[in-house]
């Protein structure tokens, strides 16, 4: 698959969007209509970007996190319900682009966004360099990488074994810490 990439206005850095304050951002909100199927009723979390930044740092080597983790992580910090997945799921790729850009100024501590998968445990081809480099960088950590098959991008193998331990969140923790991958939501 091609790596979509994002471009900057002119003269702006990742950043520069990564630090960039909006009045929306860290604000709870009723969830809106549209979305309560799938996140019933109650508060939603519009996250900060460097909130979303700082939850992904979290994940060390030989440790992965999936976009579900963030967002509930990020919710259980706030009191809200949920997260907007909507929101969340950009604010990784500036992540990922920012901790890019971050590398090639000579930074020697950047995000480890290639530690952050989809939550059934799919590589991200929005990536920069998409789901290759990102494989790559994982099986430098020792993650085995299965290959894609048609559509699909490649996966981690075995992936819940090595998922972050966050706070328990209620609808996808067993209170020991366990991660019921099969209740989680994209």
């Amino acid at each position: 698959m091609a790596t979509a990439r994002w471009k900057l206005s002119k003269g702006r850095t990742w950043r520069q969007k990564l630090e960039q304050e909006h009045p929306n951002h860290g604000r709870i909100v009723d969830v809106p209509p549209a979305m309560q199927k799938r996140f019933g009723t109650g508060k939603m979390l519009i996250p900060r970007p460097l909130d979303v930044d700082a939850v992904m740092r979290k994940a060390r080597k030989g440790k992965l996190v999936t976009h579900s983790q963030i967002r509930d992580e990020l919710a259980r910090q706030s009191g809200a319900d949920s997260t907007c997945p909507m929101t969340n799921g950009m604010f990784v790729l500036i992540a990922a682009e920012t901790a890019e850009e971050d590398l090639r100024a000579g930074r020697k501590r950047i995000t480890p966004y290639w530690r952050t998968i989809k939550d059934n445990g799919n590589l991200n081809d929005k990536f920069p360099g998409g789901a290759k480099q990102q494989a790559a960088r994982l099986r430098q950590e020792g993650f085995t990488i299965r290959p894609g098959r048609g559509k699909q991008p490649p996966r981690v193998e075995n992936f819940e074994k090595h998922l972050m331990k966050l706070a328990p969140a209620d609808r996808s923790d067993d209170g020991r810490g366990n991660i019921d991958t099969a209740l989680m939501r994209m």
